[in-house]
């Protein structure tokens, strides 16, 4: 296998790493290299400022969505300029936090589903960074599963839809312009087919959006109201009753976006654990410890080519298949392993959030009190290993006792 560049790979990284260089807000570099994994929280400046103006940048000058067709706004790149890219990005592409939704999930949606005219409303403002979408799935009743939602939007009499119900867990929503949602439109058929994706206007009248305060006592997931709200059809994406083909598009796109973000802290776990001395050694050189460590070392290398994997069939035009699930497990898992490994390597001083007494500025604290998060959210472990065992490895499917019920049928708690 050769490793090195090819001529025009070469030529690619060079032009890239001139123009990073050039034009990076190299201000946040300390502040971005130093982040709290997961959370990014900057002194120097306003984070969706600073995302939005890095965005900005980029599609000026050609550099975002690599990958996106040229007729959707993007490069027309491959999987190589993507992956190249990206290690010449470097601290720079965690400024690509508040656009995981609408770059990584929806627009490749939007692309497979989408009318012309949506294409053509929505795709060049979530390039240049203009607009911030949340997406509107989790609710408190349906749990992990997403075909048990709710959230009713039901049709007026001049074809349009009124939409009410509640969501939870729902990331960034109090900076969301735009939100894309899944609705039950049919209650009288089974789960899986009386549904219909939308997007709504988050400034629409009868929203209401509440922070959730969580262990980090960060507030970045909110629970979020719907009531009587003008949906207008127009926002309807794909057919009335399709949403469930719809939003497996989507999952499966934000599962690379997840798995391929989400901060490990493998690198950093190495980095501590060469510097960490109990008084008889380092950390790293405990046989214990470094056999745990080589075991994280080959799963970021099993992430990282499952990841080119999802880019190389997004820039063939290919939806990414159920095999994104295994990213998506396999980094949500470790992410809590890694987090654990490193606090317990501190002793007494991983048991307190303090930079002045952990290693690592208590980042690692701060991972650790995230990682159970990171564990549900875009679908628990236990949906992941549901999926990879039946579309990916083709065994047999779980006993689904209301699967071929209307769900206006399904025995809900306190029902007779």
């Amino acid at each position: 296998m050769d490793l090195e560049d090819a001529p025009e790979e070469a030529a690619f990284r060079a032009e890239a790493r001139a123009w990073i260089a050039a034009n990076a807000p190299h201000h946040l570099r300390e502040e971005l290299a130093n982040a709290s994994f997961g959370h990014l929280d900057l002194k120097a400046g306003d984070v969706i400022a600073e995302a939005k103006g890095w965005q900005r940048k980029k599609a000026d000058a050609g550099w975002a969505c690599l990958a996106w067709p040229e007729k959707f706004g993007g490069r027309g790149g491959g999987q190589i300029e993507s992956v190249i890219w990206g290690q010449e990005e470097g601290v720079f592409a965690r400024l690509f936090a508040p656009f995981m939704v609408s770059q990584g999930s929806l627009g490749p949606t939007l692309m497979a589903w989408g009318t012309e005219e949506q294409q053509e409303r929505l795709l060049p403002p979530i390039i240049m960074g203009d607009e911030i979408w949340c997406q509107l799935f989790s609710e408190p009743s349906a749990g992990s599963d997403l075909a048990g939602i709710r959230t009713r939007a039901a049709r007026t009499g001049d074809g349009d839809w009124i939409l009410n119900g509640q969501k939870i867990w729902t990331s960034g929503a109090q900076e969301a312009d735009w939100g894309v949602i899944i609705t039950r439109t049919d209650p009288a058929v089974p789960k899986h087919r009386g549904l219909t994706m939308f997007f709504v206007d988050m400034r629409s009248a009868g929203i209401e959006i509440r922070p959730i305060r969580q262990i980090t006592d960060q507030r970045h997931v909110n629970e979020v109201f719907f009531v009587d709200v003008a949906l207008p059809d127009a926002n309807r994406i794909g057919p009335e009753g399709g949403g469930w083909k719809v939003a497996l598009t989507m999952l499966m796109n934000e599962r690379i976006t997840v798995g391929s973000h989400m901060p490990t802290g493998i690198d950093e776990l190495w980095d501590l654990a060469a510097n960490l001395s109990d008084g008889e050694g380092r950390a790293l050189d405990d046989p214990a410890i470094h056999s745990r460590l080589a075991d994280y070392a080959a799963r970021a290398n099993g992430l990282k080519f499952t990841y080119y994997r999802g880019l190389t069939a997004l820039s063939q035009g290919q939806e990414p298949g159920p095999e994104m699930s295994i990213m998506k497990l396999v980094a949500a898992t470790t992410t809590q392993e890694v987090a654990q490994l490193a606090v317990d390597l501190q002793g007494f001083a991983g048991t307190v959030r303090d930079a002045g007494i952990n290693q690592d500025d208590d980042r690692f604290q701060m991972l650790l009190l995230r990682a159970a998060g990171t564990r549900i959210e875009g679908g628990t472990d236990q949906i992941m290993r549901t999926i990879i065992a039946e579309r990916v490895l083709g065994l047999p499917q779980d006993l689904r006792a209301d699967k071929n019920l209307p769900f206006n049928a399904i025995p809900t708690a306190g029902a007779a």
